[in-house]
C-alpha cells in the first residue's frame, strides 16, 4: 500500500471525544502513532495523564490500515476480552493506518454486564473515528539524480508531474540532483528521466549512493 490515511493529531494534541454511558465516563484519546514504541509511548501518556481514571483501555494498529503484524491492545483490568481486543477489531477494519487509542473510563456505579462493556469501547472508538480529522501517509524515496547540465531542465520540467522537490544540489563536471518523491512514482520517473536524456541520466537510492 503505498498512500494510506493517517490521524491527523499527534500524541502532543490528540484528538479527543467522549460519551457517557449508565453514569460511566468514557473519554477517548485518539493520535498518529508511526510504530510500536510510539503507539507504547501515546498509551503510557495518556495512561500517566489519567492516573485517576478507573481504566485505561487501549488498541493499537502501528502499520498500514488493516494489517496486523504491529498491532497490540489492553483491557486494563475490565473483565478478560471485553475492551482492548474490541477497540482493536473496529481499528482494523476502519482504513486508518498507524492509529492508537486510548479510552479512559471513570466508572459510575452501574455495571454494564460483558456486552455492555464491549458495546461501550466498540462505540467509543467508533464516536472518535466518526468525526477524526485525517491526513495522508506517503512514503517517499530520495533519489541522487546525476545528469548533463544540458538536461537539467529537462528534470526540473518533470519534477511537478511525479510530485518530486529537489533536496539538494552539486555542480561539478556533471549536476547532481537531489530529489524526494513518492515511492509508488519512482520507477515511471526513471522511465521519464532516461527517455527525457537519452538515457545518459543515472538514479541512485541515496542509501546506495
Amino acid at each position: 500500500m503505498s498512500r494510506f490515511p493517517i490521524p491527523a493529531a499527534d500524541a502532543a494534541a490528540p484528538f479527543q471525544t467522549e460519551i457517557i454511558i449508565r453514569r460511566s465516563r468514557f473519554l477517548t484519546h485518539c493520535a498518529h502513532t508511526p510504530g510500536m514504541e510510539a503507539a507504547r509511548a501515546f498509551v503510557e501518556q495518556i495512561r500517566t495523564k489519567h492516573a485517576d481514571a478507573t481504566h485505561n483501555c487501549w488498541a493499537f494498529v502501528a502499520g498500514a490500515p488493516g494489517h496486523s503484524g504491529q498491532v497490540g491492545f489492553s483491557d486494563d483490568g475490565e473483565p478478560h476480552g471485553t475492551a482492548g481486543r474490541p477497540m482493536l477489531q473496529v481499528l482494523l477494519h476502519c482504513g486508518v493506518g498507524e492509529i492508537t487509542m486510548v479510552v479512559t473510563r471513570w466508572f459510575g456505579g452501574v455495571k454494564l454486564g460483558t456486552g455492555g462493556l464491549v458495546r461501550a469501547y466498540q462505540d467509543s472508538v467508533r464516536e472518535n473515528l466518526a468525526t477524526l480529522p485525517l491526513a495522508e501517509k506517503v512514503p517517499t524515496v530520495e533519489l541522487d539524480v546525476q545528469l548533463d547540465y544540458a538536461h537539467l531542465d529537462r528534470l526540473h520540467r518533470l519534477l511537478p508531474t511525479f510530485e518530486a522537490r529537489v533536496c539538494a544540489e552539486a555542480y561539478d563536471q556533471a549536476a547532481r540532483v537531489r530529489i524526494c518523491l513518492p515511492e509508488a512514482l519512482r520507477g515511471p520517473f526513471e522511465e521519464a528521466i532516461a527517455g527525457r536524456t537519452d538515457g545518459r541520466a543515472r538514479c541512485t537510492p541515496v542509501e546506495e549512493a
